[in-house]
């Protein structure tokens, strides 16, 4: 069947993730091989002191991700879609969005960004005995609740982005496992929220006589594979502006991008990780033991079918690095030089190859928010250096580069050094690792440890998505993921490893502690400078 033919007839998965500066689906074969792709710009908005996305962003975004990606299989293959075999819709985990008894939005989205949270996450963490960090769901349902927000006694349900979408698609208020991880602490051996610390924190709001009890207003957790509801006919039109899309279609477990990205990168399994390095940056290593201690520098959450990972996630990465390019972009245009961004990231990202190993005595920090591993509620962009630093190009763009993994590398210094936990395999993913063999070198230098980056690397996680939807409808009776990933996915790819140069690991560590000395600088900019724009 040619690939005209299987969209024809909907022997197709698409995914869909909302980044957080981009929305992009993906649709693919049945060779899990990307037919045609759709993106979305968009930023999130800093209103009353807390980061959000409006309704309207979220759902304009969408139709005019899925509006372009129909665009781009008329295009290439002169087809209109109808059908599609299965969906799959992922996006930033944890946040905040609780609905009330007529399915309305209480209070503008809080997303993962803020850190508005430091109490809940402080007192749940002592109560549960579990690391619970600010960005977690959970502590945004007790902030509330510690403010004496008005909105909390009217809560039915809450959940988070893409178990938002999910449900306004298909009807089904669930969530996959691996972003329900994200909201409240799961039990590895259920594969479902913990019921003890479900007890403990209705135990701890009772004074507060609430009509709810925990369980009732979080989603329900399914696992990869499971059934998780099909497109309504609302649903349909909500997605496909122009009525083409047909209703029914089967919708798997909406998922955060922490699991897709472990799914792109075929690291389900036991002593595998990931890095994903975007707008954020996070780390996930698939656990063969449980940690010796509660660390708040640490997370634990699920793959998409339960497994526990710890998790190292930072909230800042290569945003500043954007606003550079953006920079030398305006400088090309005021030059009279026609190039495009991509071309600008290209030179860029190479010129840092060129830099001395330690940065050249540039120190940077691209704290647009606050950074929880090393103690910021806010964060101001930041650019220092020695008076005599060699301030070149190769040397500014090397910084920004190590400066996007600091916060990264203090949090698997913990897991690595503390713990002793083993990774046979590293692969990163993300936009980070787009200019081939760039990232993935700063990276296997900064862990010491060596890193993998495949093809589809680009794609991240609206392929993953999409592959978990082709796994719901696609596996095999008792076929796991871990072996559908293996066998039927990535069987034929082959990532290109790049091992840590000693250089550039001595390098990276002379950078760390120039960056940790300076942390006190950022401190007096996030003290002296205010956000006033």
């Amino acid at each position: 069947m040619s690939q005209k033919e299987a969209i024809a007839a909907g022997k197709t998965a698409l995914g869909i993730e909302f980044g957080s500066t981009r929305i992009k689906a993906v649709l693919i074969g049945e060779d899990h091989v990307p037919l045609a792709s759709g993106s979305h710009e968009w930023e999130n908005q800093f209103e009353n002191g807390v980061w959000t996305y409006s309704l309207d962003a979220i759902w304009n975004g969408l139709q005019d991700c899925y509006r372009d990606l129909a665009a781009d299989v008329k295009a290439k293959y002169d087809e209109t879609i109808t059908s599609i075999g299965s969906i799959g819709f992922s996006a930033m985990m944890h946040g905040y969005m609780a609905f009330d008894k007529n399915d309305e939005l209480l209070v503008p989205f809080r997303t993962w960004r803020n850190t508005i949270t430091e109490e809940a996450a402080d007192k749940l963490t002592a109560e549960l005995n579990f690391n619970i960090p600010q960005r977690w769901s959970i502590s945004h349902l007790y902030q509330a609740i510690l403010n004496k927000e008005d909105h909390v006694k009217d809560v039915t349900f809450f959940t988070t982005l893409a178990g938002y979408i999910h449900w306004k698609l298909t009807g089904e208020k669930i969530l996959g496992v691996g972003d329900a991880s994200g909201m409240f602490p799961i039990d590895s051996t259920t594969r479902d929220y913990d019921v003890k610390m479900l007890k403990k924190f209705d135990a701890l709001v009772a004074p507060y006589n609430f009509s709810w009890k925990l369980e009732e207003i979080l989603p329900k957790v399914l696992l990869a594979g499971d059934n998780a509801g099909t497109l309504t006919e609302e649903g349909a039109k909500l997605l496909d502006t122009t009525g083409n899309l047909k209703a029914g279609i089967p919708v798997c477990p909406p998922e955060g991008d922490a699991g897709t990205g472990m799914v792109a990168t075929n690291s389900v399994a036991v002593r595998t990780g990931n890095v994903s390095a975007g707008t954020s940056v996070f780390a996930m290593i698939v656990l063969e033991n449980a940690l010796k201690k509660v660390h708040q520098a640490i997370d634990l959450v699920t793959t998409p079918t339960g497994d526990a990972v710890a998790m190292v996630h930072c909230n800042n990465c290569t945003s500043e690095i954007n606003a550079w390019v953006d920079l030398f972009s305006e400088y090309s245009k005021l030059m009279g030089i026609e190039v495009t961004p991509e071309e600008i990231f290209d030179k860029l990202f190479k010129q840092a190859l060129l830099a001395e190993k330690d940065g050249g005595g540039i120190v940077a920090y691209n704290y647009f928010s606050g950074e929880h591993v090393t103690g910021f509620e806010e964060g101001r962009p930041l650019l220092v250096r020695e008076t005599n630093a060699k301030f070149n190009l190769p040397n500014l763009m090397r910084v920004q580069l190590y400066t996007a993994l600091g916060a990264l590398k203090t949090g698997l210094d913990i897991l690595f050094k503390e713990e002793k936990v083993e990774v046979d395999s590293i692969f990163g993913h993300g936009g980070y690792f787009t200019i081939k063999g760039v990232g993935q070198k700063i990276l296997a230098g900064a862990i010491n440890t060596p890193v993998s980056v495949m093809e589809t690397a680009g794609e991240g996680g609206a392929w993953g998505i999409a592959i978990l939807a082709s796994y719901m409808v696609n596996k095999k009776d008792g076929q796991s993921l871990q072996d559908y990933l293996s066998n039927e996915v990535f069987a034929n790819q082959h990532g290109e490893v790049v091992e840590p140069d000693p250089e550039d690991v001595k390098g990276f560590d002379e950078f760390i502690e120039k960056y940790t000395k300076c942390l006190a600088i950022e401190r007096a900019a996030v003290e002296n400078l205010e956000n006033t724009r």
